[in-house]
């Protein structure tokens, strides 16, 4: 008879009096595997386990809220995610837990989750709320065995600014950089945001190791952090303007003033934001990316220069700034096959019909 191959390779079982008990060992890494064997607790510690790491012990109800959200938690899609989005996420389902964490998601219907949605303040973080439920229903039916219905997904969804951040403007940088002099930090950060398309994460851990030389010239590469793709572009010479007046043994471009440590990104893009007032222009660090995608292609960049530039692992975000610079440059010369539209005729001149009354 043929021996039934185990499918949780390390997991073995342990009889304690009569009881049951389930272990992991890989290498050097022991724990406990709690639940059931195969139930929805058991995979959850198992995943977390392969990953090394140990399923935090529950102390939600079961098939309540604060439970699924446990369970994603331990899983490993969260834990395959970068460390920037974790932490991002990671906020967004401590507040979904501390406001519904007691109510049974089975139960939910899409009047519940509407009406979490209006607990937040602004269309793109009740739409957040919609997203996030829809992520864990998703997760309850793909790894817990979930079958009712997903009432996230037909929750309506709040209408949202097609453009998101503000791009800023040629003026807008310059306006900014007339109030910030050189050698100033808030200059340095403009430049290294609009010649990078870095994130503030990697704003807030860029330095001289990140420098090269190819060619004879001053390189920057990094890697993402939250999408590890790796980036390796020219340093322009504005940029080398200010990069020039740091010290040439400095870890972290951007420190706070007080202490020359580095900021976390959150705090950095605070800090910016009180910069923007000062200069009295409505930007973001964000903004910034999105600046300096628009300058690729309004110079005709193609899509994956444009990826490139932002680090991403496709060109669907670079597809949309490609295809607005076109539509400009296609409406400019389409316009120029009918000549001067200027010249209105005499009977469509306002000043003429003035000049009657």
């Amino acid at each position: 008879m043929t021996r039934r191959k185990n499918p949780y390779p390390g997991v073995r079982k342990n009889i304690v009096k009569g009881r049951i008990y389930w272990k992991f060992e890989a290498g050097n890494f022991r724990c406990n595997i709690p639940g059931p064997y195969a139930s929805p607790a058991f995979l959850a510690a198992y995943e977390a386990a392969l990953k090394g790491a140990k399923a935090p012990a529950s102390t939600a109800a079961p098939d309540t809220v604060a439970w699924l959200i446990e369970q994603y938690l331990s899983s490993l899609k969260y834990l395959n995610l970068s460390s920037s989005r974790k932490r991002s996420i990671r906020g967004e389902l401590d507040w979904l837990r501390s406001t519904a964490g007691k109510h049974h998601y089975v139960r939910l219907e899409v009047r519940h989750i509407e009406a979490l949605m209006a607990k937040k303040t602004g269309p793109q973080a009740r739409n957040t709320v919609k997203k996030n439920l829809s992520m864990l229903f998703n997760f309850a039916a793909k790894k817990l065995g979930y079958t009712g219905p997903k009432p996230a997904r037909f929750a309506e969804k709040m209408k949202t600014n097609p453009d998101g951040y503000h791009t800023w403007t040629d003026a807008e940088v310059d306006r900014f950089l007339s109030r910030h002099p050189a050698g100033s930090k808030a200059r340095l950060v403009l430049l290294l945001a609009l010649n990078t398309g870095m994130a503030r994460t990697d704003l807030s851990r860029v330095g001289w190791q990140h420098v090269t030389l190819k060619d004879g010239r001053a390189r920057i590469a990094y890697k993402r952090a939250k999408t590890s793709v790796a980036a390796d572009l020219p340093i322009l010479p504005e940029l080398a303007e200010e990069l020039a007046n740091l010290p040439k043994d400095r870890l972290l471009f951007v420190t706070q003033e007080a202490r020359p440590i580095g900021y976390i990104p959150e705090t950095l893009g605070n800090w910016f934001r009180q910069r923007c007032i000062e200069a009295q222009v409505p930007g973001s660090l964000h903004g910034l990316r999105k600046a300096g995608a628009t300058r690729l292609a309004d110079a005709g960049a193609t899509n994956w220069e444009i990826a490139s530039y932002l680090a991403h692992k496709d060109t669907k975000q670079a597809d949309m700034y490609t295809k607005k610079a076109n539509r400009a440059k296609l409406a400019d010369s389409g316009f120029a096959k009918l000549g001067n539209v200027s010249n209105f005729p005499s009977a469509l001149d306002r000043k003429a019909g003035n000049d009657d009354e």
